[in-house]
């Protein structure tokens, strides 16, 4: 199965900051790998890898967290890689 990497850009007005963390998607073939809130945009951005937007959707949707957007993504700088 082909893996890909999405942007899941969630809109959230309830205002909760930045300790509120995201639940994780439960399905076995999405996998969280980051996310993080902006609360002077009310937005909320994850990078998500999984096999298509509509898999991803629904695993995203399953625990809660339904997205407004999802788009295709690609990785620029790996974390901890130093150029």
């Amino acid at each position: 199965m082909t893996r890909r990497l999405f942007a899941v850009e969630r809109y959230d007005d309830s205002g909760r900051g930045s300790a509120w963390q995201p639940p994780l998607p439960v399905a076995a073939a999405v996998h969280l790998i980051a996310a993080m809130q902006l609360p002077a945009d009310e937005v909320v951005l994850a990078l998500v890898e999984g096999p298509d937007a509509d898999v991803v959707a629904a695993a995203m949707a399953e625990v809660g967290w339904p997205a407004d957007r999802i788009n295709p993504a690609v990785w620029l700088h790996p974390w901890g890689e130093q150029k």
